[in-house]
């Protein structure tokens, strides 16, 4: 069972709408769709919302500490509420999917992300989900610092906000960690739509 969803971003309205906020904006139509309300919580350093669900608690996170320190805000509301590290999914821009897409995974390396080597070195231990939601690369690794504190072009970001929606629809199967099944509605491609019915012979006159 998943007990804290986080989101990754930084705070402050000038990152508001860049790539790196992806996990923010995942937190917040998580907490609109659950009709929540982030507040910010100075003992765990970020915006955080408690959802009273019949399972027991599920806690909301946005770490205000920038990137860099997410792990910080993680590890002190975990710690807390003794929630432990395969209890956490955290949502975060990937590099290496393209917009549009998702995927879900369990422990591995943080791939260069800051928030997640911050949250690796405070948890100790990789063995948490991940939420990853495609932001495309920008071809050259010298351009990724630039590239993730910009904001996606517009038919880029539509692509994230539509894959956002659509996780919303597993949102249930994440919780209860039934992450095959999950993905699988995660990924799922909308139905195609049916061929007009041929429109009867009319009989000859």
């Amino acid at each position: 069972m998943i007990r804290l969803l986080v989101g990754l971003g930084n705070p402050g309205a000038e990152y508001e709408g860049t790539n790196h906020n992806a996990g923010f904006w995942w937190v917040d139509a998580v907490a609109r769709e659950l009709k929540a309300n982030l507040v910010p919580e100075r003992s765990y350093f970020g915006l955080v919302a408690r959802v009273n669900r019949q399972e027991g608690p599920l806690w909301l996170l946005e770490p205000q500490t920038y990137m860099n320190l997410s792990g910080k805000s993680v590890a002190a509301l975990a710690r807390f509420f003794k929630i432990a590290p395969n209890e956490v999914l955290v949502a975060h821009d990937e590099l290496d999917l393209l917009p549009g897409q998702a995927k879900i995974k369990f422990g591995g390396g943080h791939a260069g992300h800051n928030g997640l080597r911050d949250i690796h070195a405070q948890l100790g231990t990789p063995d948490y989900w991940r939420l990853r939601l495609g932001i495309g690369h920008p071809g050259v690794k010298a351009e990724v610092v630039d590239y993730v504190l910009r904001k996606p072009k517009p038919e880029a970001r539509d692509a994230i906000h539509d894959t956002i929606q659509r996780t919303l629809h597993a949102l249930d199967l994440l919780l209860a960690a039934d992450m095959e099944r999950a993905m699988m509605k995660i990924n799922a491609k909308p139905p195609r739509p049916k061929p007009p019915r041929p429109e009867p012979a009319k009989p000859d006159a």
